[in-house]
């Protein structure tokens, strides 16, 4: 079985999330379900199917969110602080086309969101990002086309 890094952060948030569907979720979805079979007649009864139709896929999310916990290997990014870009690294780049600057943390998959600019180890971008140190340039295949950027810092926070 392949082992998937995750921050401590990551992994909190991870079994938080288990926690949430198994006290909260999963019993609600259950007293529904009671009140859809009340209603009588199963076959017609719309809110009783969707009601098994939620638990469904809550318990599909439960497995993969199980699973993942149990593939997580915590890596505690701020020991391993050091002048190149790492797993857990927040690395500021400026697209050397534009001058645009962006700063993007390098995380598990499950912790993808690029709201908060977290994108997985797996991304091109980290890939591309991952062993190079401040002021080094990448290239990398985007949409737009062929993009160069460079490193301006490189933190473990």
């Amino acid at each position: 079985m392949e082992k998937e890094p995750i921050t401590p952060e990551g992994y909190r948030r991870l079994r938080e999330e288990i926690k949430k569907i198994k006290s909260l979720d999963r019993p609600a979805v259950i007293v529904a379900i009671a009140e859809a079979r009340a209603h009588g007649d199963l076959k017609e009864n719309a809110e009783y199917h969707a009601a098994k139709e939620k638990q469904g896929l809550l318990e599909a999310k439960l497995r993969d969110l199980e699973h993942l916990l149990a593939t997580a290997e915590i890596i505690d990014y701020r020991n391993n602080a050091c002048e190149k870009v790492t797993f857990g690294s927040t690395v500021l780049i400026e697209n050397l086309d534009t001058g645009e600057e962006k700063k993007y943390q390098i995380v598990g998959k499950f912790e993808l969101n690029l709201k908060e600019n977290k994108i997985p180890i797996s991304s091109p971008l980290a890939k591309s990002l991952i062993g190079k140190q401040k002021g080094e340039e990448i290239s990398l295949n985007a949409p737009k086309g062929v993009q160069t950027f460079s490193i301006v810092s490189i933190d473990y926070i």
